[in-house]
């Protein structure tokens, strides 16, 4: 901060320049950090869908193909 006078004489101040707000830089940071690892998550996720393999379904049981058919109505069958 300064203090000039004018040509009548009356003081004034003249005050710097501000800088940002100092929780604008930490929401900035934080904000930015949060979309960093976003877009990071999604990266992973897209490069894994297209190099992993599909996942193999578990074989379903004699025992409960036989249960499902007698739910539908449908005898097994060799009964």
């Amino acid at each position: 901060m300064a203090e000039f006078t004018d040509s009548k004489g009356n003081a004034f101040i003249e005050e710097g320049a501000k800088g940002l707000n100092p929780g604008l830089i930490v929401l900035l940071v934080v904000g930015g950090l949060v979309l960093l690892i976003l877009a990071g998550n999604y990266a992973l996720y897209m490069y894994a869908q297209k190099t992993l393999p599909a996942r193999k379904k578990k074989p379903v049981s004699k025992k409960k193909m036989k249960r499902e058919r007698l739910k539908q109505g449908v005898s097994a069958p060799g009964e």
